[in-house]
């Protein structure tokens, strides 16, 4: 992945047929909303083509679907195309190989701001992880205001969406990979080894990270906090986290 990967342009596809055409053609679709009661023959094959490449359909009431609407003529169904694509996880493998250095993930839970996650995903490149993983539901996706905000980082730093955050870390257990969660109840970060392979995991400011995700982890690291207010932004957090493991792979 040294090479920048391709760029899409980021729409708002609407319409029934380029909807399917769409889907049919491959372009990356992070999601796609359906009218409340659509059910004839182009909105199931709309439903059928969705599920063959695993994209997210949310349904919205018609009012909702002609706020988003710039055209006019949504015809009950709009597509959420994405402004990159996605790469796979061999990639993020391939990428620490390349380097020579144990493999460095970050997975987020509930990051759905997409400005938290362009920083996210800036900090991931600075701090030399090797890619970021999100989950396919309750997510931002990689739209041009996430592109922005990474300032340029998308371009050299993968992104994988999965359709299950805590199977993957599981799956990703067997390579080798242990996982570290933010969680303000954890140990003093600076008490725990975060060196080898390791995947960092950050939940949203809010919410933190899901009670399953969280039980998937091995450890949960604290960041120790002064001030009166009890959270940090989620791309803060990252931030702190991510370069105490750069710290520790340089001692």
């Amino acid at each position: 992945m040294e090479e920048a990967r391709q760029r899409i342009n980021e729409s708002m596809i609407e319409g029934r047929n380029a909807v399917i055409e769409a889907l049919r053609s491959g372009r990356p679709i992070d999601k796609i909303y359906i009218q409340d009661g659509c059910q004839d023959g182009p909105i199931l094959t709309i439903k059928r083509e969705a599920r063959k490449k695993d994209v997210l359909i949310k349904y919205a009431a018609k009012e909702r679907l002609d706020q988003m609407s710039e055209t006019g003529k949504h015809q009950g169904v709009i597509a959420c195309a994405a402004a990159y694509e996605y790469a796979e996880m061999e990639d993020l493998f391939r990428l620490a190989q390349q380097k020579d250095e144990p493999p460095f993930f970050i997975f987020l839970d509930n990051i759905e701001d997409p400005h938290n996650l362009g920083a996210i995903i800036r900090t991931a490149n600075l701090a030399g992880a090797h890619g970021v993983i999100i989950p396919k539901n309750r997510a931002a996706g990689l739209t041009a205001v996430v592109a922005r905000t990474s300032a340029g980082a998308l371009n050299y730093t993968p992104v994988v969406k999965v359709t299950n955050l805590a199977k993957t870390i599981e799956e990703l257990k067997e390579r080798g990979l242990w996982f570290v969660c933010a969680d303000m109840d954890g140990t003093r970060m600076y008490d725990l080894n975060l060196k080898g392979p390791i995947g960092l995991v950050i939940g949203s400011e809010g919410e933190g990270v899901g009670r399953l995700v969280k039980e998937k982890c091995d450890l949960t690291a604290a960041i120790p906090m002064k001030g009166d207010i009890d959270s940090l932004n989620a791309s803060v957090a990252a931030g702190v986290l991510a370069y105490e493991i750069v710290r520790q792979r340089l001692l």
